[in-house]
């Protein structure tokens, strides 16, 4: 995988470091508000392991640090979706950043570099999707700065999610290859 820098932002491999801040991030309420829970210390560790075996497989979400600073934020990337999902397979662009650096536009900053690089790889991807809930608007409005469109034909209950969990229900939002690459850039 690709080391990526934007003007403010360093999106790289997972370090050691990045283990103890993700368990934070993971077990915030606000960060976590739109998921069934909060992640405990044991489910944030397994998924920072998977993740920094999926980055060695070529495959994960960027590790992302403030350049200047050099903290540690969450992360944000492109990866194959989850096969679990009725949506799979595919490609998804997703982020989950701390709480004190919401509002700065770091979100579309990084997801912006990521899906520019995913694009241009090799093999050539046909489409990248988003999706969320339907009250998450923070990330809806990423998902609609970043150019996606809402396809609502392709919604979809999550399987992780018990049923009758207001949070199961899941909105998709995608863009194609051509279209990004066509969109002007600022």
């Amino acid at each position: 995988m690709t080391v990526l820098v934007t003007a403010r932002l360093t999106l790289r491999p997972w370090l050691e470091s990045d283990r103890e801040p993700f368990a934070a991030i993971n077990a915030d309420p606000a960060v976590m508000r739109f998921f069934p829970h909060p992640l405990t210390r044991a489910d944030s560790d397994a998924l920072f392991e998977r993740f920094v075996r999926e980055w060695r497989e070529g495959s994960s979400f960027h590790s992302v640090e403030e350049t200047a600073s050099g903290r540690f934020i969450g992360f944000v990337g492109v990866a194959p979706l989850p096969p679990i999902l009725p949506i799979a397979p595919g490609t998804q662009v997703g982020w989950r950043l701390a709480s004190d650096v919401w509002g700065r536009g770091y979100a579309p900053e990084a997801a912006r570099a990521t899906m520019d690089h995913a694009f241009a790889a090799e093999p050539l991807l046909a489409e990248i999707v988003s999706y969320t809930v339907a009250a998450n608007g923070p990330s809806r409005r990423v998902m609609e700065k970043l150019g996606l469109e809402r396809a609502a034909e392709r919604d979809f209950e999550h399987p992780a999610v018990p049923e009758g969990n207001p949070l199961r229900q899941h909105i998709l939002y995608r863009v194609t290859r051509d279209r990004w690459l066509a969109a002007p850039r600022d």
